[in-house]
């Protein structure tokens, strides 16, 4: 069994980010010692190497936590896994396409508001922020 410092050595993360994983329900330990510690089974790095990977292909906390429910399901195969997974692509994708337009918004924005000595209640930036459209007034 392995404690929670050690298993931060192992996995090369720290204590902090496995008691909020625990938190999160990704990372139970198997047990805790008579003196409270909290103690991981041997193969528990092997799961902090799977949150890592899986963060590092976009999948937020939630998302993993369901990846690793997946195998526990008796009817469940690997094309649930890749139905997880396309599912996730294509919400990245539709992210990412929204980010691009971001940078144009902003260039509007930044291209309205010119005279650097206008006073902050008239700033162009902020009214455009500021208002709100004409659905969700009526």
């Amino acid at each position: 069994m392995l404690t929670i410092g050690k298993l931060a050595a192992l996995a090369g993360t720290t204590p902090n980010t496995l008691r909020y994983h625990e938190r999160e329900g990704l990372i139970p330990p198997a047990s805790k010692g008579d003196n409270g510690y909290r103690l991981y089974a041997q193969d528990a790095a092997q799961r902090v190497h799977f949150i890592r990977q899986a963060q590092q292909c976009g999948f937020a906390l939630a998302e993993i936590r369901a990846l690793l429910t997946i195998p526990r399901q008796a009817s469940a195969g690997c094309s649930d896994v890749r139905t997880f997974a396309i599912e996730k692509k294509l919400a990245l994708e539709a992210k990412i396409k929204l980010m691009k337009a971001m940078p144009a918004e902003l260039d509007q924005l930044i291209g309205d508001c010119v005279d650097d000595k206008r006073p902050l209640n008239d700033c162009p930036i902020l009214n455009a922020l500021n208002r709100v459209p004409v659905e969700i007034t009526h």
